[in-house]
């Protein structure tokens, strides 16, 4: 039998943080990388047993291949029940099942492909001398202004008494646009500062890494790109949107089309609302019952993704204006002709999707990094409205209501310029996927640089 190792010219092993948000830009930069280098490069992407029975059935392409290692880590279902406890987690049980699939694997490692938060890859590639590479699965925003955090500390922007400093502007982080207090991180003054000590020691450690990659369009970020590549001395990739883009030309014949397509199919152009609020995080039972409210109230069409028994609450009232489902392909929907708008919990995989669609969005953050991102779709790509302006104020069915009504009438001058704004973004985000853009320059360019490392 012939040596698998003979005609592998690069081992890439992935190694994802495991939570649906990181696992699928990762993925999706497998199979980007594997797409473009089919015969020599071999892929094998690492996640738990749990995580494998979630994911082992999408299709990929022949050079990837999955290994686990136990589930020594809670499980995905209750994930948000004690996220403290879930990091902690990652952080302490998985290397050591990592390191031992390591050192089985047949055809040795090239390099190790993780995700930034997973501190320890860094000193498990020092060890047995493999090359590291480092994937921020958020925006190149949030990694500065963490790699920051001292500039923040030292101008009482974060910490114990930033409270009364909230409305103040951040202007002095390099790069970076200028952000008020109240849109930073909710780790940083409020809801996740109990897990702030990892999140400032994966940032630091990232900067230790061989290669450092950003799931994020050059364009769209670059300012801040420049800034943090005339910060540290390690070779930087923006890689573009890493989403599911590569499957919307794959033409399916009628009978697999799913029904959630065919019904936005009926539907007049730019008349619906996708209403998605993520895999995670929720916002609170009241909220959400004034959020359903306002909703129907305004009689717009909406297409809501309400995952568990969310969709229980829907019993009542269904229309044939409205379609509530457990999940969808959601890239496929937003580029649907009949999608008018996305209400948002903005995070940095539903903001690329979005954006990449030239769908204006209804920003709804509620955690971490969604709160500057929905600053970014608002303020500076100007394509979006934020929903809740303050953390804790309950958003009544009234407000919501005039507010989606307003915001799907594309005939007002403010919809029109926000359309128009929307679709210069979505233009800004397709050319850099092309053959000559800037993605596909940074994935090229990442694929040759880890084949000459090893």
């Amino acid at each position: 039998m012939s040596d698998p190792a003979a005609t592998i010219s690069c081992h890439v092993v992935a190694i994802p943080y495991p939570g649906r948000g990181h696992i699928n830009p990762m993925m999706n930069l497998c199979k980007l990388i594997a797409l473009r280098r089919p015969s020599d490069f071999l892929v094998t992407f690492v996640v738990t047993e749990e995580w494998l029975g979630f994911i082992g059935s999408e299709p990929k392409p022949t050079n990837i291949c999955f290994a686990t290692i136990p589930n020594v880590i809670p499980s995905e279902v209750n994930r948000a029940a004690d996220f403290p406890g879930f990091i902690n987690a990652t952080q302490t049980k998985m290397e050591d099942p990592v390191e031992q699939l390591l050192r089985q694997m047949e055809v040795p490692a090239s390099v190790l492909l993780y995700d930034t938060y997973l501190i320890w890859v860094i000193n498990l590639g020092n060890r047995m001398n493999i090359p590291v590479a480092s994937l921020f699965t958020m925006s190149a925003t949030v990694f500065s202004l963490t790699y920051y955090y001292d500039l923040l500390l030292k101008n009482g922007h974060v910490g114990d008494y930033f409270s009364e400093k909230a409305e103040e502007e951040v202007d002095y982080i390099p790069g970076v646009r200028p952000i008020r207090v109240s849109d930073l991180v909710t780790g940083f003054n409020g809801n996740g500062k109990e897990v702030l000590p990892v999140t400032l020691q994966a940032i630091s450690m990232a900067t230790k890494a061989q290669f450092l990659l950003f799931v994020s369009v050059y364009e769209l970020e670059s300012q801040v790109i420049d800034a943090i590549k005339s910060e540290l001395s390690i070779p930087i990739y923006a890689i573009g949107p890493a989403i599911p883009y590569f499957n919307l030309d794959n033409i399916e014949n009628d009978q697999n089309t799913p029904d959630y397509i065919k019904w936005l199919d009926h539907q007049p152009n730019g008349s619906v609302l996708y209403i998605s609020q993520g895999s995670f995080l929720s916002v609170s039972n009241a909220q959400l019952e004034e959020i359903i409210g306002g909703v129907r109230d305004s009689g717009v069409r909406y297409m809501w993704i309400a995952r568990g028994d969310g969709i229980s609450r829907f019993k009542n009232g269904n229309d044939e204006n409205a379609l509530v489902i457990p999940w969808c392909d959601q890239l496929r929907v937003l580029c649907h002709g009949s999608i008018g708008a996305f209400w948002s919990h903005c995070g940095w995989n539903s903001t690329k999707e979005g954006a990449f669609s030239g769908v204006p969005m209804l920003t709804f953050p509620i955690f971490w990094d969604q709160v500057p991102n929905s600053k970014m779709i608002v303020e500076d790509w100007k394509m979006g409205k934020r929903v809740r302006i303050e953390e804790g104020n309950l958003v009544t069915r009234e407000e919501i209501a005039k507010l989606v009504k307003c915001f799907m009438d594309g005939e007002s001058e403010e919809g029109k310029e926000m359309r128009r704004r929307a679709l210069e973004v979505k233009k800004i985000s397709r050319q850099a996927i092309e053959e000559e853009g800037s993605a596909q320059i940074d994935i090229d360019s990442f694929i040759n640089d880890i084949s000459k490392s090893h």
